[in-house]
Formats: structure tokens, C-alpha cells, sequence
């Protein structure tokens, strides 16, 4: 039985499927809504699913992050959103305490949000148990700092070889070692260091350290390279070295999410994002 009101037909709930998969879903929907399916002629409801981006890599929703320093509260960042596809040389510039390192060690996974989500290719990092965070930061992103972090007790090519050393063991660094000596060298080779291998890190000059630090990052074939003021400690010549080095890998392909606060770097990269007392501006 139907009665009509105001172009409006209600009808008993049919028992049958209809041949049109959204007629079915939008009787489902109102299944739990009410006893009664309501079919309206002039208007059909159509639901969009977000198909995920597959060129995305890292990206982060409502980054929220606050330090306490003695009985003060210093909010770093306040609701940030970022997206950086497979490919991308993105820059992060801004002001002194804006917050910029902080979202670098955050997407890094070297430090955690207080409120909000990291994801690399789709999959939560706030979800990761410590021993996949550990192999997250391991073997898909490459860190370079403004101060190198190279340890003088150990050569150019034992510090270039950590991290493959670290991740994989007593018993399978003795498998791979070779193999992964012969990796160290051909990168330190294409970064004009082929020379310094068997040097200590105090012998060489701040250029050639920020290049060690670089060979370090990308031993593991990350996909992504975060870089912290990667030229702060350097004169400018050099620094223009530095970031052609970051610019011939990205136009290899590699991914690059570079923090600096000074723009001229900035404009070297395909994006530049701004943050501005904790937000992007």
C-alpha cells in the first residue's frame, strides 16, 4: 500500500535485492532507522568512499605536542596536517621554536604526539609495537642531522655502516658484511669521499662530515630521508654542495622532507611548507 505525500511514496520494507548495489546499501542504511524504506524519485543519495592516494608515503593528522618545562607548558605544535608524496622534496621552514624539528622527529618516529596520527603508506605508526617502530626508523627512513651524530671512535666507512650492522645481528652481519662493505664504499665513492674511508670523523671537514652523514642515511635504501638543518652548521659554499647532493637524489627519485629556517635553502626544494607558532601558515 502507498500513499503519497508531498512527492514522497513510502512503501512497505521490500524482502527482495534490488539490481542496483547502491539501492541496496541505502536500504540497509535506513533498515536502522526506521520501519519504512522511503524512495524519493527526485533524488538518489550517492556515497563516496575515499580512495586512498597510493602515492602518498608519510603523512600526519592533527599533530599536537607540548614539553613541559618546569611549571610552564610550551605548546610546539597545534593541530598540524601534512601529506608528502613518493617522490617529493619538501621543505619545512619557519621561525626559530615553531615547531619544525619537533614534526621532523615526530614523522621520524624519534618522538611521539601527544594527540594525533603519523602514517607511512596507509599504516598508523601510534599502532606500531616498539620492535616495528625500531625497524620502521631503521630501514625506511634515513636521518641527517645539523651536527652529523658520527662517532670518532670509528672510521668514515664503520660509520656509514651502523645501521646495516645494528639491524641485523651477530650471526647475519657475518653473512652480509661484504656485501654491505662494498655498498658503503660505492656510496661513499659517489659523494667524492672515496678518499676518507679509513679517516676518523674529527679528521675531515664539515662538509665532508655532513656527506658521511648522508652515506649513512641512504645505506639502507630508505624511502624517505628527513633531513634537520642539514646546511645550519655549514658556510654557505658548502651548504650549496650539500643541497645539490639532496637535489641529485631527489631527482633520482628519492623522498626528501628537509627542515630549515632559512628560505633561500627552502626555495631549493619542489614545495615549501611554513609553520608558524605550531601551525601551518
Amino acid at each position: 500500500m502507498e500513499a503519497k505525500r508531498s512527492g514522497i511514496f513510502l512503501r512497505k520494507k521490500p524482502r527482495f535485492q534490488f539490481k542496483n548495489k547502491a539501492q541496496n546499501l541505502r536500504r540497509l542504511l535506513y533498515e536502522k532507522c526506521c520501519k519504512c524504506f522511503i524512495y524519493v524519485d527526485s533524488f538518489l543519495p550517492i556515497i563516496y568512499h575515499k580512495k586512498m592516494d597510493t602515492d602518498l608515503i608519510l603523512s600526519c593528522r592533527q599533530i599536537f605536542k607540548t614539553y613541559k618545562m618546569g611549571a610552564t607548558r610550551l605548546e610546539v605544535l597545534k593541530g598540524v596536517d601534512l601529506e608528502v608524496k613518493k617522490g617529493e622534496f619538501v621543505a619545512v621552514t619557519g621561525a626559530s621554536g615553531s615547531g619544525k624539528s619537533t614534526l621532523l622527529h615526530i614523522l621520524g618516529a624519534l618522538d611521539k604526539p601527544d594527540k594525533g596520527s603519523v602514517f607511512f603508506e596507509g599504516k598508523d605508526l601510534i599502532s606500531f609495537k616498539n620492535s616495528k617502530i625500531n625497524e620502521f626508523r631503521n630501514k625506511k627512513i634515513g636521518f641527517v642531522f645539523q651536527f652529523y651524530h658520527l662517532l670518532d671512535e670509528l672510521t668514515v666507512l664503520q660509520n656509514v655502516l651502523l645501521s646495516p650492522m645494528v639491524s641485523s645481528g651477530a650471526i647475519g652481519w657475518l653473512i652480509r658484511s661484504k656485501q654491505a662493505k662494498k655498498a658503503a664504499a660505492k656510496l661513499l665513492e659517489q659523494l667524492g669521499l672515496s678518499g676518507r674511508i679509513e679517516h676518523r670523523p674529527f679528521q675531515l671537514s664539515g662538509g665532508e662530515r655532513q656527506r658521511v652523514a648522508i652515506a649513512r642515511a641512504l645505506i639502507n635504501q630508505p624511502d624517505v630521508i628527513l633531513a634537520d638543518e642539514p646546511t645550519g652548521n655549514l658556510d654557505s659554499e658548502t651548504g650549496n654542495d650539500i643541497l645539490k647532493v639532496f637535489e641529485k637524489l631527489n631527482s633520482a627519485g628519492q623522498t626528501i622532507i628537509m627542515v630549515t629556517h632559512d628560505d633561500r635553502i627552502a626555495q631549493k626544494a619542489s614545495r615549501i611548507i611554513r609553520l608558524t607558532d605550531g601551525k601551518i601558515s
